[in-house]
Protein backbone atom coordinates (compact mmCIF):
# COMPACT_ATOMS: atom_id res chain seq x y z
CA UNK A 1 0.00 0.00 0.00
CA UNK A 2 0.82 3.70 -0.49
CA UNK A 3 2.70 4.56 2.95
CA UNK A 4 0.66 8.03 4.06
CA UNK A 5 3.14 9.07 6.66
CA UNK A 6 5.78 9.68 3.62
CA UNK A 7 3.85 10.50 0.56
CA UNK A 8 1.30 12.69 2.00
CA UNK A 9 2.41 16.16 2.12
CA UNK A 10 2.56 18.76 -0.44
CA UNK A 11 3.98 17.59 -3.92
CA UNK A 12 5.77 19.80 -6.24
CA UNK A 13 4.38 19.53 -9.53
CA UNK A 14 7.11 18.71 -11.99
CA UNK A 15 9.63 19.74 -9.27
CA UNK A 16 9.74 23.36 -7.61
CA UNK A 17 10.08 25.59 -11.14
CA UNK A 18 10.28 28.86 -11.84
CA UNK A 19 10.52 29.93 -15.52
CA UNK A 20 11.33 33.32 -14.31
CA UNK A 21 14.08 32.21 -12.56
CA UNK A 22 15.56 30.06 -15.29
CA UNK A 23 14.38 26.84 -13.30
CA UNK A 24 12.48 24.70 -15.95
CA UNK A 25 9.56 21.99 -15.06
CA UNK A 26 10.91 18.37 -14.77
CA UNK A 27 14.86 19.30 -14.51
CA UNK A 28 17.02 18.40 -11.80
CA UNK A 29 17.51 22.03 -10.83
CA UNK A 30 13.64 22.07 -9.66
CA UNK A 31 13.77 18.77 -8.30
CA UNK A 32 17.09 19.82 -5.99
CA UNK A 33 14.87 22.64 -5.40
CA UNK A 34 11.95 20.70 -3.78
CA UNK A 35 14.16 18.85 -2.30
CA UNK A 36 15.15 21.58 -0.20
CA UNK A 37 12.15 22.63 1.10
CA UNK A 38 11.27 18.65 2.06
CA UNK A 39 8.71 18.98 -0.79
CA UNK A 40 7.47 15.69 -2.41
CA UNK A 41 8.48 15.17 -6.40
CA UNK A 42 5.69 14.99 -9.03
CA UNK A 43 7.28 13.89 -12.61
CA UNK A 44 6.13 12.58 -15.98
CA UNK A 45 8.16 9.98 -17.93
CA UNK A 46 8.32 9.74 -21.82
CA UNK A 47 10.03 7.13 -23.60
CA UNK A 48 13.11 7.75 -25.80
CA UNK A 49 13.32 6.20 -29.35
CA UNK A 50 14.72 2.85 -27.75
CA UNK A 51 11.97 2.59 -24.99
CA UNK A 52 14.42 4.75 -22.08
CA UNK A 53 12.41 6.64 -19.35
CA UNK A 54 12.99 10.02 -20.05
CA UNK A 55 11.76 12.76 -17.48
CA UNK A 56 9.83 14.43 -19.96
CA UNK A 57 6.32 15.81 -19.60
CA UNK A 58 5.17 16.76 -23.56
CA UNK A 59 5.22 14.67 -26.22
CA UNK A 60 6.72 16.91 -28.45
CA UNK A 61 10.16 19.40 -27.56
CA UNK A 62 9.92 22.53 -28.72
CA UNK A 63 8.36 23.75 -25.71
CA UNK A 64 10.81 23.51 -23.53
CA UNK A 65 13.87 22.70 -25.11
CA UNK A 66 16.13 23.92 -28.67
CA UNK A 67 15.00 20.28 -30.38
CA UNK A 68 11.98 19.87 -32.76
CA UNK A 69 10.03 16.64 -33.17
CA UNK A 70 8.68 13.76 -30.91
CA UNK A 71 10.82 12.97 -27.55
CA UNK A 72 9.60 9.46 -28.65
CA UNK A 73 11.92 9.71 -31.70
CA UNK A 74 14.99 10.97 -29.51
CA UNK A 75 17.99 8.62 -28.58
CA UNK A 76 18.89 8.68 -25.09
CA UNK A 77 22.21 10.23 -26.19
CA UNK A 78 20.57 13.15 -27.68
CA UNK A 79 18.29 13.46 -24.94
CA UNK A 80 21.34 13.87 -22.06
CA UNK A 81 22.63 16.94 -24.53
CA UNK A 82 19.78 19.08 -25.52
CA UNK A 83 19.52 22.59 -24.27
CA UNK A 84 16.96 23.72 -22.55
CA UNK A 85 15.27 26.97 -23.54
CA UNK A 86 15.63 30.02 -21.22
CA UNK A 87 18.19 28.65 -18.63
CA UNK A 88 21.92 27.43 -18.68
CA UNK A 89 20.82 24.05 -18.94
CA UNK A 90 21.30 20.90 -21.02
CA UNK A 91 20.15 17.74 -21.00
CA UNK A 92 17.22 15.74 -20.59
CA UNK A 93 17.12 13.33 -17.47
CA UNK A 94 16.40 9.69 -17.65
CA UNK A 95 14.21 7.82 -14.85
CA UNK A 96 17.58 6.09 -13.64
CA UNK A 97 19.44 9.82 -13.50
CA UNK A 98 16.64 11.34 -11.37
CA UNK A 99 16.26 8.39 -9.07
CA UNK A 100 19.94 8.40 -8.41
CA UNK A 101 19.45 12.64 -7.75
CA UNK A 102 16.35 11.82 -5.29
CA UNK A 103 17.66 9.16 -3.31
CA UNK A 104 15.34 8.69 -1.35
CA UNK A 105 15.17 12.20 0.45
CA UNK A 106 11.68 12.47 -0.53
CA UNK A 107 8.58 11.11 -2.15
CA UNK A 108 8.77 10.72 -5.69
CA UNK A 109 4.98 10.37 -7.73
CA UNK A 110 6.37 9.23 -11.60
CA UNK A 111 3.14 9.85 -13.63
CA UNK A 112 3.60 7.57 -16.93
CA UNK A 113 2.32 9.34 -19.94
CA UNK A 114 0.42 7.44 -22.40
CA UNK A 115 -1.02 8.59 -25.46
CA UNK A 116 -4.27 5.82 -24.95
CA UNK A 117 -2.34 3.28 -27.40
CA UNK A 118 0.09 0.53 -26.35
CA UNK A 119 3.20 1.92 -24.96
CA UNK A 120 6.16 0.66 -25.81
CA UNK A 121 7.15 -2.93 -23.76
CA UNK A 122 10.75 -1.47 -23.36
CA UNK A 123 9.47 1.89 -21.88
CA UNK A 124 7.14 -0.36 -19.30
CA UNK A 125 9.38 -3.01 -18.72
CA UNK A 126 12.49 -0.43 -18.11
CA UNK A 127 10.64 1.89 -15.63
CA UNK A 128 9.25 -1.64 -13.53
CA UNK A 129 13.29 -2.32 -13.16
CA UNK A 130 14.40 0.66 -12.08
CA UNK A 131 11.26 1.75 -9.75
CA UNK A 132 11.90 -2.02 -7.88
CA UNK A 133 15.44 -1.23 -7.20
CA UNK A 134 14.90 1.91 -5.63
CA UNK A 135 14.51 2.09 -1.77
CA UNK A 136 13.21 5.04 -1.60
CA UNK A 137 9.61 6.22 -1.40
CA UNK A 138 8.24 6.00 -5.11
CA UNK A 139 5.16 5.47 -6.77
CA UNK A 140 4.20 5.01 -10.00
CA UNK A 141 0.76 7.07 -11.72
CA UNK A 142 -0.99 7.28 -14.85
CA UNK A 143 -4.24 8.23 -16.48
CA UNK A 144 -4.65 4.82 -18.81
CA UNK A 145 -5.26 2.25 -16.08
CA UNK A 146 -4.40 -0.45 -18.88
CA UNK A 147 -0.81 0.72 -18.13
CA UNK A 148 -0.96 0.71 -14.70
CA UNK A 149 -2.47 -2.53 -15.25
CA UNK A 150 0.58 -3.71 -16.74
CA UNK A 151 2.46 -2.21 -14.28
CA UNK A 152 0.75 -4.35 -11.40
CA UNK A 153 2.40 -7.13 -13.16
CA UNK A 154 5.69 -6.07 -14.04
CA UNK A 155 6.51 -4.41 -10.62
CA UNK A 156 3.78 -5.81 -8.23
CA UNK A 157 5.75 -4.39 -4.87
CA UNK A 158 5.57 -0.50 -6.31
CA UNK A 159 2.79 1.29 -5.20
CA UNK A 160 0.42 2.21 -7.80
CA UNK A 161 -1.82 5.16 -9.15
CA UNK A 162 -4.53 6.25 -11.35
CA UNK A 163 -4.70 9.83 -12.44
CA UNK A 164 -8.30 11.08 -13.31
CA UNK A 165 -10.92 13.71 -13.52
CA UNK A 166 -13.87 15.21 -14.92
CA UNK A 167 -12.18 14.58 -18.41
CA UNK A 168 -13.76 17.78 -19.86
CA UNK A 169 -12.22 20.96 -19.65
CA UNK A 170 -13.89 23.97 -17.81
CA UNK A 171 -15.45 24.98 -20.76
CA UNK A 172 -17.09 21.57 -21.33
CA UNK A 173 -15.07 20.63 -24.18
CA UNK A 174 -14.10 17.04 -23.89
CA UNK A 175 -10.83 15.62 -23.26
CA UNK A 176 -8.29 13.53 -25.41
CA UNK A 177 -11.33 14.17 -28.29
CA UNK A 178 -9.75 12.12 -30.86
CA UNK A 179 -8.79 9.79 -28.65
CA UNK A 180 -11.49 8.75 -26.43
CA UNK A 181 -15.40 7.92 -27.06
CA UNK A 182 -17.80 9.54 -24.99
CA UNK A 183 -18.69 6.45 -23.43
CA UNK A 184 -15.40 5.48 -22.84
CA UNK A 185 -14.14 9.17 -21.13
CA UNK A 186 -17.29 8.51 -18.92
CA UNK A 187 -15.88 5.64 -17.45
CA UNK A 188 -12.92 6.76 -16.93
CA UNK A 189 -14.01 10.22 -14.98
CA UNK A 190 -16.15 7.44 -13.11
CA UNK A 191 -13.29 5.08 -12.45
CA UNK A 192 -14.88 2.16 -13.89
CA UNK A 193 -12.05 1.03 -15.68
CA UNK A 194 -9.62 0.76 -12.86
CA UNK A 195 -10.44 -2.88 -11.36
CA UNK A 196 -7.37 -4.90 -13.32
CA UNK A 197 -5.12 -1.92 -12.41
CA UNK A 198 -6.09 -2.43 -8.43
CA UNK A 199 -4.69 0.98 -7.50
CA UNK A 200 -3.18 1.98 -4.07
CA UNK A 201 -4.23 5.70 -4.79
CA UNK A 202 -5.82 8.12 -7.04
CA UNK A 203 -4.70 11.51 -8.18
CA UNK A 204 -7.83 13.62 -8.96
CA UNK A 205 -7.84 17.14 -10.79
CA UNK A 206 -8.61 19.96 -8.71
CA UNK A 207 -11.33 21.79 -10.74
CA UNK A 208 -13.47 18.98 -10.35
CA UNK A 209 -13.82 19.11 -6.76
CA UNK A 210 -16.04 18.32 -4.39
CA UNK A 211 -16.90 15.32 -6.40
CA UNK A 212 -18.85 12.38 -6.03
CA UNK A 213 -15.99 10.49 -7.65
CA UNK A 214 -13.49 11.85 -5.13
CA UNK A 215 -15.95 11.34 -2.14
CA UNK A 216 -16.55 7.85 -3.02
CA UNK A 217 -12.18 6.97 -3.12
CA UNK A 218 -11.75 8.82 0.09
CA UNK A 219 -14.83 7.45 2.03
CA UNK A 220 -15.79 4.27 0.62
CA UNK A 221 -12.64 2.63 -1.01
CA UNK A 222 -10.67 4.21 1.90
CA UNK A 223 -7.81 5.10 -0.74
CA UNK A 224 -5.37 8.27 -0.28
CA UNK A 225 -5.93 10.88 -2.90
CA UNK A 226 -4.18 13.70 -4.55
CA UNK A 227 -5.66 16.61 -6.08
CA UNK A 228 -3.44 17.99 -9.23
CA UNK A 229 -2.32 20.88 -10.23
CA UNK A 230 -3.27 23.28 -7.07
CA UNK A 231 -2.32 27.12 -8.05
CA UNK A 232 -4.46 29.31 -6.33
CA UNK A 233 -6.20 30.02 -3.31
CA UNK A 234 -9.62 28.43 -4.22
CA UNK A 235 -7.43 25.33 -5.77
CA UNK A 236 -5.25 25.09 -1.99
CA UNK A 237 -9.04 25.43 -0.05
CA UNK A 238 -10.29 22.26 -2.21
CA UNK A 239 -7.72 20.56 -1.86
CA UNK A 240 -7.93 20.94 2.10
CA UNK A 241 -11.23 19.92 2.33
CA UNK A 242 -11.39 17.23 -0.48
CA UNK A 243 -8.46 15.77 -0.93
CA UNK A 244 -5.34 14.66 1.20
CA UNK A 245 -2.58 16.17 -0.38
CA UNK A 246 -2.06 19.11 -3.25
CA UNK A 247 0.18 18.06 -6.29
CA UNK A 248 0.94 22.41 -6.87
CA UNK A 249 2.26 24.61 -8.98
CA UNK A 250 3.43 28.21 -9.22
CA UNK A 251 2.99 28.86 -5.24
CA UNK A 252 4.20 27.51 -2.01
CA UNK A 253 1.64 25.72 0.46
Amino acid sequence: MLDRGKFLRPIAHRGLHDAAKGIVENTAPAFEAAIAKGYGIECDLRPAADGTPLVFHDLELDRLTSGTGLITSLAPGCAAKLPFKGARLTGILTFADLLALVAGRVPLLAEIKSEWDSPSPAFLVAIANLATAYTGPLALMSFDPDVMAEMRRLAPGVPRGIVTGTYHYPDGKPWYPDKLTDARRTALANIAESTLADPYFYAYDVRGLPSPVAQRIRNELRLPLFTWTVRTEADRRAATEHADAPIFEGYEP
